[in-house]
C-alpha cells in the first residue's frame, strides 16, 4: 500500500528534533490565554461579581447558625421560642443557602459563553496555523500525538478556567472573609492557627505536586506515543495485513501500554502520599481549632453558637482544600497542555507571504509558467533538517524552461529525477534556493500563496480522499457548486457510470483516505474535482497511472480536451501519454538532458528514444 504522503517524499531529519521547543513559564502561558478571555470582559466581570456574592452568602450561613444557636438558649416555655426558631431557621437559613446556589449558577451561566468562546477561538487559530504550515512539517508530524496534544490543550482551557475561577479564586475570597471574622470576633490565635494550617497545607501540596508532575508528564508522553503508534498502525491497515503482522503491531502497542501502566501506577502511588499528608494537616488544624473553641466555651469567653460557627467555618474552608491537590495538579497539567498547544502555534511557517504581498493577477490567456535557473534542495546546508556532517543533496540543478500560455509541456525521466519536485515548487510547498518561478511574469514568491494555488489545479499520483461522500470529494474542487456541476465533472472523468451503479450513488461514503475505492476510481475522482475547479494552469502528475489501458485512453483524450488553451505541466512515466505535448523535457538526476517534441526526440536517438523503445517492447510483450 502506498504511503499517504506525496510520492518520492524527501528524506530529512525531523525539524522538531533539531529545534527544541522553547519552554514557557506558567505565567507566560496564562498571559497568552488572557486575551482570549478578555474578549468577553463584561461576562468575566459579571461572573466575578456573582462569585463574590456566592461566597458572602456562604460565609453568612455559619454566622446565622451562631445567632440561631445563641437565640435558642431560652427558658423552657418561653413564648419567644415559638417565634424565633421557625422564622429565623426557615427564612434566613433557607435564603442564604438559596443565594449561594443561585449566585453560583448565575456565575457559571454567565461565564459559559466566555469559556466556550475562548476554547473555540484558540482551537480555530491552531487549526488555521496547522494548515498554514509547510509541507515539510506535515511530512514529519506524528498525527496521533499531535491531535492528542491539541485535544488536551483545548480541554485544558476548560479545566484551567473551571478550576481557577470556580475553585481557587472563590476559596481565596472565602479564606479572606473567614480570617477577618475570626480575628475580629475572637482572639488572634484562631486566625493564626488557620493561617499556619493553610500555609503548611498549600506548601506541602505544591511541593509534592511539583515533584509528582514529572510522572504525570511521563504519562502524557507515553499516552501520545501509544496513540500515535495505534493510529499509524490503523491507517496502514492494509500493509499490516499484507505482511501478516497483526501480532507484531499488537505487541508493539502493548509495550507502549505497559510503559504507560507503570507510569500511571507510580503517579497513583505519589497521589496517595499527597492525599494522606493533606488529610493529616487538616485533621491537626481542626482538632486545634475545636480544642481552643471548646476551652473558650468552658471558660465563658465563647458561646455555644461561637463553637458551632467555628466548626462550620472550618468545614467550609477545608472541604474545598481537600481538593486543592487535585485542583493544583489539574491546573498545572492544563498549563502544560496549553503550553504544548501554544508551542505548536509558535512553530514558524517555513513558507510565508512577504509583507504586503498582492494576489496573482492573470489576464485572459496570460498564464505562462517559467522556471528561471531554478536550483533546489530539500535540506539546504545550514537548515534545521540538514545533517551537519553531510553536504546538501541538490534535487534540481539550474533548471530553465517555459510553458507558454495555453500550451502543454511534459516532463519525463526515471524515478528520483526531480519531476514531482517541480509540481511542489510550482505550488510553492517549498521555496527555491536559487532562481525564480514565474506565473504570468510574476515571481510566485512575491504574490500570495492562496492566489497561486487558486490558479493551479492538480491531479496527483497518489490521491487521498476525505472520509465523506463521493459528491463531497468531487465538489471539493469548487465548494458550493450544485449536483449538476458535480455530475458533469464526473462524466468528463468517466466515473459517473460507476457512481450511479452504487446503491447510494453520489452519497456513497468513500472511507478513510478513500480506501473503499480502487486506485483507478480514486484517481478519476481526483480528475473530476480538478476539472470542476477549472483553473488556468493544470498539473497532471502521473494522472492516469492507476487506470487500465481502455480507461487511460478515454480519459487521456478527455484530459487533452480539458487542457486545450490551458497552461499544462504533465509529469509522466508512460511516454505514450505525452506524445502530443508541445515540448517534452527529459530529466535525469535533477537536470534537463534533452528537450523537444516527440518526433524530434525520437529522431535524436538519445535517452528519450531509448525509453520509448523499451516501453514499446514491454507493451508488445504484455499484449502477446
Amino acid at each position: 500500500m502506498r504511503s499517504f504522503g506525496p510520492a518520492a517524499a524527501p528524506v530529512s531529519l525531523p525539524v522538531a528534533s533539531a529545534v527544541p521547543a522553547k519552554a514557557h513559564s506558567d505565567w507566560e502561558t496564562l498571559r497568552r490565554l488572557f486575551p482570549y478571555l478578555w474578549a468577553y470582559k463584561w461576562r468575566v466581570m459579571a461572573a466575578l461579581s456573582f462569585m463574590v456574592g456566592a461566597k458572602m452568602a456562604n460565609v453568612g450561613v455559619p454566622l446565622l447558625l451562631k445567632n440561631l444557636v445563641d437565640a435558642m438558649t431560652l427558658k423552657p416555655g418561653d413564648p419567644a421560642a415559638m417565634l424565633v426558631v421557625p422564622v429565623a431557621l426557615l427564612v434566613g437559613y433557607g435564603a442564604l443557602r438559596l443565594s449561594t446556589s443561585l449566585f453560583t449558577e448565575l456565575r457559571e451561566l454567565v461565564f459559559a459563553k466566555a469559556t466556550e468562546g475562548a476554547a473555540r477561538s484558540l482551537s480555530l487559530q491552531v487549526f488555521r496555523h496547522l494548515h498554514a504550515m509547510s509541507l515539510r512539517f506535515h511530512l514529519e508530524r506524528q498525527t496521533g500525538g499531535m491531535t492528542r496534544d491539541i485535544e488536551r490543550g483545548t480541554r485544558g482551557v476548560h479545566s484551567l478556567i473551571s478550576y481557577s475561577l470556580y475553585s481557587i479564586i472563590p476559596t481565596l475570597i472565602e479564606v479572606t472573609l473567614v480570617l477577618s471574622l475570626l480575628a475580629v470576633k475572637f482572639d488572634i490565635w484562631f486566625a493564626w492557627i488557620t493561617i499556619a494550617a493553610l500555609v503548611i497545607y498549600i506548601s506541602f501540596t505544591i511541593t509534592v505536586t511539583e515533584w509528582r508532575t514529572q510522572y504525570r508528564k511521563k504519562m502524557n508522553e507515553l499516552d501520545s506515543t501509544a496513540n500515535s503508534r495505534a493510529i499509524d498502525s490503523l491507517l496502514n491497515y492494509e500493509t499490516v495485513k499484507y505482511f501478516n503482522n497483526e501480532e507484531f503491531e499488537a505487541k508493539r502497542y502493548d509495550e507502549n501500554l505497559e510503559r504507560y501502566r507503570r507510569a500511571a501506577v507510580k503517579s497513583q502511588t505519589t497521589l496517595s502520599m499527597l492525599n494522606t499528608g493533606q488529610q493529616l494537616i487538616i485533621a491537626i488544624a481542626l482538632v486545634s481549632m475545636l480544642a481552643r473553641a471548646t476551652q473558650g466555651v468552658v471558660d465563658g469567653r465563647m458561646t455555644l453558637g461561637d463553637l458551632v460557627m467555628v466548626n462550620a467555618f472550618m468545614i467550609q474552608l477545608y472541604i474545598p482544600l481537600n481538593f486543592l491537590g487535585v485542583i493544583y495538579r489539574e491546573i498545572k497539567q492544563s498549563l502544560t497542555d496549553l503550553e504544548k498547544m501554544f508551542t505548536l502555534m509558535e512553530r514558524e511557517r517555513e513558507i510565508a507571504d512577504v509583507p504586503g504581498a498582492q494576489p496573482l493577477q492573470l489576464a485572459a490567456g496570460d498564464a505562462a509558467v517559467r522556471f528561471d535557473h531554478v536550483t533546489f534542495s530539500y535540506d539546504p546546508a545550514g537548515s534545521a533538517g540538514a545533517a551537519k556532517d553531510k553536504p546538501a543533496r541538490t534535487i534540481l540543478h539550474d533548471i530553465s524552461f517555459e510553458i507558454p500560455a495555453g500550451k502543454t509541456v511534459a516532463v519525463v525521466g526515471p524515478s528520483g529525477s526531480g519531476k514531482s519536485t517541480m509540481a511542489r515548487l510550482l505550488y510553492r510547498f517549498y521555496d527555491v534556493q536559487q532562481g525564480r518561478i514565474l506565473i504570468g511574469g510574476q515571481d510566485i514568491k512575491q504574490v500570495t500563496q492562496a492566489s497561486v494555488r487558486q490558479a493551479i489545479g492538480i491531479v496527483p499520483q497518489d490521491t487521498v480522499l476525505f472520509n465523506d461522500t463521493v459528491e463531497y470529494n468531487i465538489a471539493y474542487g469548487r465548494p458550493g457548486c450544485g449536483r449538476e456541476e458535480v455530475e458533469k465533472a464526473a462524466k468528463a472523468a468517466h466515473i459517473h457510470a460507476f457512481i450511479s451503479s452504487t446503491p447510494k450513488g453520489y452519497d456513497t461514503m468513500v472511507g478513510e483516505r478513500g480506501l473503499k475505492l480502487s486506485g483507478g476510481e480514486k484517481q478519476r475522482v481526483a480528475i473530476a474535482r480538478t476539472l470542476l475547479k477549472n483553473p488556468p494552469i493544470l498539473i497532471f502528475d502521473e494522472a492516469t497511472s492507476a487506470l487500465d489501458s481502455a480507461n487511460e485512453r478515454a480519459i487521456q483524450a478527455e484530459l487533452q480536451s480539458v487542457a486545450h488553451n490551458k497552461t499544462t505541466l504533465v509529469i509522466a512515466h508512460r511516454l505514450s501519454t505525452v506524445v502530443d505535448a508541445h515540448e517534452i523535457l527529459v530529466m535525469d538526476a535533477g537536470r534537463i538532458i534533452e528537450r523537444g517534441t516527440h518526433a524530434s526526440l525520437l529522431a535524436q536517438g538519445g535517452r528519450y528514444a531509448q525509453m520509448w523503445n523499451l516501453q514499446q517492447s514491454a507493451e508488445a510483450v504484455t499484449t502477446v
